[in-house]
């Protein structure tokens, strides 16, 4: 199986702003984008992103989860990077169509269609610094992708990172390609020191989200959160999760949380974390590390309520369970 976002259908939909209006969507060969070597995005990173998903239905339709909110997000991260503002209807019935182009090559649950919608600056002028690009260009790739979990459920190692931040605290709810690169260096480091696989970052002490995923501690009853604040990203699979849990009666809160009070939970029995994010949905993490010491979370194992939490999401995602909050979009 290729690594998970490796592999892409053979065209994609594209359409540019020339300052004034969008050109009318196109389909387009995927493997290749002719870009000036001055454009915006490649000296001052005028970009962002969304990732997405489509699903296979035992009905043989094919289901696209929380397009809405991703095209809220889309447009929000546009607007914070000072691009060009997208037309939100039209970006949606963008996706739509590809998909649609491509609806055959839907993977079966539990894989799924990846979708990347992409919005950056291509104005070519390296004088922009600190001006935005008055052009720009948005497009829609597919990636069809396997089981994220086929080598089996595994628990992760985290390091909590005190002394710096995933991205400027500003940056945080945009979707940004620099806010990954920032943490690709720490979360590296902390690979090779401590075998690590992601950092979580505290800045000062409190909880933020990891490289690539939102935060979430689960103590009995309770999943305890980092708010919604600009500086981290607020992540649909985490309102997923968040909505489904209190449907089954759990006591969510969203509130700051300090590495002492995480640690002190952690020791717990039957406490678990896990990261949410869309390539994954809940990953469980077992060990936390600390100031060159290691924690186990609960008994370091897989959490109960992580893989309830995931499988009920996992069941709307694949027409298993009724799609009560109208997440799907049927194509």
């Amino acid at each position: 199986m290729a690594a998970f976002g490796t592999v892409f259908m053979p065209e994609m939909a594209i359409s540019w702003f020339d300052g004034n209006s969008w050109s009318a969507a196109e389909v387009v060969s995927s493997d290749s984008l002719q870009l000036h070597p001055g454009a915006h995005v490649l000296h001052y990173s005028s970009t962002c992103f969304e990732g997405l998903k489509a699903f296979r239905h035992q009905d043989g339709s094919i289901n696209i989860f929380r397009m809405d909110r991703n095209l809220e997000r889309f447009s929000q991260s546009s607007q914070l990077l000072a691009l060009p503002e997208i037309d939100k209807a039209a970006t949606g019935q963008m996706i739509i169509d590809i998909v649609s182009r491509f609806k055959d090559e839907v993977p079966e649950p539990p894989g799924s269609m990846y979708i990347r919608p992409t919005h950056f600056g291509t104005e070519p002028a390296i004088g922009k610094a600190a001006t935005p690009s008055v052009t720009s260009c948005q497009y829609i790739l597919l990636s069809p992708v396997g089981d994220y979990f086929a080598g089996g459920d595994t628990t992760l190692r985290l390091l909590l990172e005190e002394n710096g931040a995933r991205c400027a605290a500003h940056m945080g709810m945009i979707k940004s390609g620099g806010n990954y690169a920032s943490a690709l260096r720490p979360i590296m480091k902390a690979k090779q020191e401590l075998n690590a696989d992601q950092v979580l970052f505290c800045p000062g002490g409190d909880v933020q989200e990891t490289g690539a995923a939102n935060f979430l501690l689960i103590d009995g009853n309770q999943v305890i959160t980092k708010a919604l604040d600009e500086s981290f990203l607020h992540g649909v699979t985490r309102d997923s999760i968040l909505t489904i849990a209190r449907d089954l009666g759990m006591d969510v809160q969203e509130r700051q949380l300090t590495i002492d009070e995480l640690l002190e939970r952690a020791a717990k029995p039957g406490c678990e974390a896990a990261l949410s994010g869309t390539a994954a949905v809940l990953t469980p993490v077992g060990t936390l590390i600390h100031k060159g010491k290691e924690y186990p979370v609960g008994n370091g194992g897989i959490g109960a309520t992580t893989l309830k939490l995931r499988q009920a999401l996992n069941n709307i995602q694949w027409g298993l369970a009724e799609d009560t909050h109208g997440w799907l979009t049927r194509i």
